[in-house]
């Protein structure tokens, strides 16, 4: 098991993450220059219900660079006064939650080449759809889950039970707040059935959409950005102990925007806590390969840190 803090991003960024206590209690937390770092207030009325990251996503629209900026210098005073009551321990393994609270999971598919390529691959027809969405000018944009159905660094990715061709699919994960403008990065790993959705390209909700069916996190690197940061991603899969599958790619492989995905995203739906929008994936097993229970997979993205996930049937 890769320990959080190792798999966080060891680069002088600023990035939120969600870890529970003992108790069970989910905190929120920031993470910046090796320390843990309680959230500074927004100055704003904060709902019972709503997580201190929602709430700062609502200050950033329209000023997101400087809504970062004046966060981290927030965080910077407080560790440069030492602030005991400002500061937390580093929770034990185990204990880090995907980084999102009332916040949706969306996915976009087929937006690599290799996508295409899988997907025609194991469609019992051919596939047909997959070259048809690639190039047409609406992208496949799709419901992931939320934070019942979405784990965090350390915890357990599900297969379906009435799957026997299952993948993960390593990508690069979107935050974007209420008003669509990207505010940060974080790792997301999109659990998939090829049997099912080879079966009938309609039956995509129930190949994507299931218990443990996403993984996010270690934690949401805040940047503001308008095209896609140069990323290498990589996947492993290890099964008892020995390394069965080994993949990388690039956000330079995307044949889509990353202002094309947003403003498609926001057609006829509204985010008032912002939302998470999984990019698609460049890497996929060959056909042969089927993910087993008990499976580890170690997904790491440049500059974003690592994320690692054991499998279980669900």
């Amino acid at each position: 098991m890769v320990a959080a803090v190792k798999a966080l991003s060891d680069e002088a960024t600023l990035q939120w993450v969600f870890h529970a206590e003992a108790s069970g209690t989910v905190r929120e937390a920031l993470w910046y220059s090796g320390s843990l770092v309680e959230p500074p207030p927004t100055g704003q009325p904060k709902p019972s219900t709503q997580s201190a990251m929602s709430q700062w996503l609502a200050t950033t629209v329209g000023r997101v660079p400087d809504a970062i900026l004046e966060l981290a210098e927030q965080v910077r005073e407080r560790l440069d006064r030492q602030e005991a009551s400002s500061t937390m321990e580093l929770p034990p393994e185990g204990a880090w939650r995907a980084p999102l609270s009332d916040q949706e999971v969306w996915g976009a598919g087929v937006t690599y080449r290799r996508s295409r390529e899988a997907r025609q691959e194991e469609a019992q027809d051919g596939g047909d759809v997959y070259a048809r969405v690639y190039q047409a000018q609406r992208p496949e944009i799709f419901y992931k889950g939320n934070a019942r159905t979405v784990v965090g660094h350390g915890g357990e990715v599900g297969i379906r039970a009435d799957s026997d061709w299952d993948v993960p699919e390593p990508e690069l994960a979107v935050l974007f707040n209420p008003a669509m403008e990207a505010v940060g990065f974080t790792i997301g790993l999109d659990m998939s059935s090829r049997s099912i959705e080879g079966e009938n390209p309609l039956y995509l909700p129930q190949a994507k959409v299931y218990d443990a069916s996403c993984a996010l996190g270690p934690g949401v690197l805040l940047q503001a950005a308008t095209e896609w940061p140069d990323k290498r991603i990589t996947m492993s899969i290890e099964r008892a102990g020995q390394e069965v599958f080994r993949g990388e790619t690039d956000t330079g492989q995307l044949a889509r925007s990353l202002r094309e995905l947003a403003e498609y995203l926001r057609r006829s739906n509204d985010f008032p806590s912002g939302v998470y929008l999984l990019t698609g994936t460049g890497i996929v097993p060959p056909a042969e390969f089927t993910l087993q229970e008990g499976d580890t997979i170690h997904t790491a993205i440049s500059g974003l840190g690592s994320l690692e996930n054991t499998v279980i049937r669900v």
